[in-house]
């Protein structure tokens, strides 16, 4: 890294002194520095190979109400200082808002040394190991007979360092260190052409699966929709696997957020201490899970994170929340100001197998297409592939069918929720069977 956390943190905190100096009532700076290294191979030879060395500072300053930002890769104090000024006048020209300000100082207890988001193994990794990564998983897939086309694989690595103060008193920092790596094929005959993905992260290089084993799941995941055919219209339970149950959970955290929630752009507004869903639905965003991939010790703003019940047994009991948006709701913030920090469907009693075994007739879902989302309603809309289920088992792969359900509903409508959840992304879920959703194909 190109400077010492303390030289960043006296950076900041210098800056927050000038520009209090120069008129402004309120005052953030935010530093961050770091390395980015990029891999990806394709039919074994190297598609795309990019290292990156980043930093930026960005500030808000703020008098009486009025609000401006700015920000910088330029660290020379004089550039520095220009900023400042420019922001400090920019905001005197602003319109008052009376949502605007910095966050009350509040301390943060948790250290980032303990909620292991570092480790220097990962900044020893070489350009060379992560190629071979890469390789490794794509040739899993490439010396199967029925995968026709690789869609690549990659191995990224991510270290970076975070330092933000502000005129409330606040001054923290932190590192981070993240490396993720997958791969994509594609197979079947003709245009009848089915492909799939998977990948795997880790804030621990010790943690990170197998590259072997990266890509044996990503080519399962292909081969076992080979032969996929429509089925007929119909109203039929439908089992989400896990990383269709982690999308499902992603469209309500966008209705969770305070943007959404004050501008009445999500059927959750007004919901607060409300049944939404019945009592398998227990939603958490924990910003200190240990190894988490979204884990940190605060948020943007400096406001500590913490583990959130967002739906407890079905009752709506928090949104996502920064300060702007929590003043404009009379809440405090949550420390979401980045959004959902580690968001999870808290597991449940049943084996994946199990859920199955319980439908007579339904869908195994285990990708979509298309962004037939719609916040404001929760009606959902999208392209659909899996596996039909036949009395309790697999039976045939399905495709070119579409979903239509509504979210609100289905929250109402869990049956099961499987015991597999695995924490292994920023948001994660369990297997989870819905009563009744509309699966749409051919005629009846």
């Amino acid at each position: 890294m190109s400077a010492k956390s303390s030289d960043r943190m006296g950076l900041a905190q210098s800056l927050v002194a000038y520009g209090s100096k120069q008129g402004a009532s309120e005052v953030e700076v935010s530093i961050q520095e770091g390395l980015e290294s990029r891999v990806s191979v394709l039919d074994q030879n190297i598609d795309k190979l990019t290292e990156s060395v980043f930093k930026g500072l960005s500030l808000r300053v703020f008098v009486d109400g009025k609000a401006a930002s700015a920000s910088s890769s330029d660290f020379t104090l004089e550039t520095l200082e220009r900023l400042v000024d420019n922001a400090v006048a920019r905001a005197r020209l602003a319109g008052q808002d009376p949502f605007g300000g910095l966050p009350e100082a509040e301390p943060v207890q948790a250290k980032a040394e303990d909620l292991k988001i570092f480790d220097p193994a990962l900044t020893e990794v070489t350009v060379e190991q992560r190629i071979a990564i890469a390789k490794a998983i794509e040739a899993v897939g490439i010396k199967d007979s029925r995968i026709k086309k690789s869609m690549g694989a990659n191995c990224n690595s991510f270290n970076w360092d975070v330092a933000l103060a502000n005129s409330k008193g606040f001054a923290g920092s932190y590192r981070r260190s993240l490396i993720n790596c997958g791969g994509g094929f594609q197979g079947g005959e003709g245009t009848n052409l089915f492909e799939d993905y998977w990948g795997d992260s880790s804030t621990q290089l010790a943690d990170l699966r197998s590259p072997e084993s990266i890509g044996k799941i990503a080519l399962e995941r292909v081969t076992r929709l080979l032969g996929g055919r429509m089925v007929e219209t119909q109203n039929v339970p439908v089992v989400f696997d896990p990383q269709m149950g982690a999308w499902l959970l992603g469209f309500l955290a966008r209705c969770l957020t305070g943007i959404s929630v004050a501008r009445r752009q999500s059927f959750l507004a007004d919901k607060l201490g409300t049944k939404v869903g019945n009592e398998q639905v227990n939603i958490v965003d924990d910003g200190l899970l240990v190894g988490g991939r979204g884990t940190v010790p605060f948020d943007g703003e400096g406001v500590p994170c913490r583990k959130i019940g967002l739906i407890e047994q079905g009752v709506l009991k928090s949104y996502l929340l920064d300060t702007y948006w929590g003043k404009k709701l009379q809440q405090r913030s949550t420390g979401n100001a980045d959004g959902p920090n580690n968001l999870y469907w808290a597991a449940g009693a049943h084996s994946p197998e199990d859920i199955i075994r319980s439908v007579d007739k339904g869908l195994y879902l285990t990708r979509y297409l298309g962004l037939g989302q719609e916040a404001t309603t929760g009606d959902i809309s999208v392209g659909a592939f899996g596996l039909w289920i036949e009395k309790g088992a697999l039976a045939f792969p399905v495709s070119e069918i579409t979903i239509s359900a509504n979210l609100g509903t289905l929250l109402q409508n869990v049956e099961m929720v499987g015991n597999d959840l695995e924490l292994r992304d920023s948001v994660s879920a369990p297997t989870i069977k819905f009563a009744e959703i509309t699966v749409g194909g051919k005629s009846g």
